[in-house]
């Protein structure tokens, strides 16, 4: 298991910090490129390896019914043909079996990954994985504003000490770090605030449309409806402030109030 306490820049026993990257949009994505510069910042010893195709959407899934192929396209940079989640566990636990990473960075994402977007992102997906693992993990997603290429800028310029300073904090294990960038340039961001998740109302639009065929089908879009968003939100803190989200997520799924009022019932 890689040392929990390592600082940003050190790696254990005061070898370099290791980082692996991975991501949810592909080897092409251009989130991936500004993650890499994310990450070079903080030490040379950076390994990349990410789906061949996108896998947006494809939450912590695990191939298990065929074989996986990690493929080398240039010095310390693979493709694995499958999840996120089968990226980092390959890197982990093959590639870099013997010298692990100290840190893995997932994103950046292309989109928002705010509330309950976690239990469906692959680039969450990602860092769960390598927490799952015993390393210190942060998703990285970026707002994205209608009819505007993103401005990855404001990652790059905000990234590293995102990093630097959520290294410098002991974290609890099954923690990992969900951070989202507001859709504004690196000047104008608002701070970086430490917030909870918000609950937002599901409101997905669905297109009923035909094929050409002249069959139906639905396609899901991406739109949520938003109701009134408490100011201690990712939500509020992103869309509202301008501002950058950080929000330990914690991966025991269990309700211990509700844990124990069964106890009462069934035990």
């Amino acid at each position: 298991m890689a040392d929990r306490s390592a600082g940003a820049g050190q790696g254990v026993a005061g070898r370099p910090l290791r980082i692996l990257i991975s991501n949810d949009d592909g080897i092409h994505a251009p989130g991936l490129a500004a993650l890499e510069r994310i990450a070079r910042q903080l030490t040379d010893d950076v390994w990349v390896v990410a789906p061949e195709s996108e896998q947006s959407a494809a939450s912590h899934s695990l191939t298990i019914h065929r074989p996986l192929r990690l493929k080398r396209v240039a010095d310390r940079r693979y493709t694995v043909d499958g999840t996120p989640t089968d990226c980092v566990l390959l890197a982990v636990n093959h590639l870099l079996d013997g010298h692990r990473p100290d840190v893995v960075l997932s994103g950046v994402n292309h989109g928002q990954n705010l509330g309950e977007d976690v239990t469906y992102s692959g680039t969450v997906a990602a860092a769960m994985e390598a927490t799952l693992l015993g390393i210190r993990a942060f998703a990285f997603s970026l707002r994205l504003r209608e009819g505007r290429d993103p401005d990855w800028a404001t990652a790059e310029r905000w990234g590293p000490d995102v990093v630097r300073k959520g290294l410098a904090v002991d974290w609890a294990p099954h923690v990992l770090l969900n951070v989202n960038f507001p859709a504004v340039e690196p000047d104008k961001v608002a701070g970086i605030h430490v917030v909870r998740h918000a609950n937002r109302k599901a409101g997905d639009e669905l297109f009923e449309r035909m094929d050409p065929r002249g069959r139906p089908y639905v396609w899901i879009g991406a739109a949520r409806g938003l109701a009134d968003v408490p100011a201690d939100t990712d939500v509020h803190v992103v869309e509202a402030l301008g501002g950058i989200a950080v929000t330990p997520v914690h991966l025991d799924l269990t309700h211990y109030d509700t844990l124990a009022r069964l106890e009462g019932v069934f035990g």
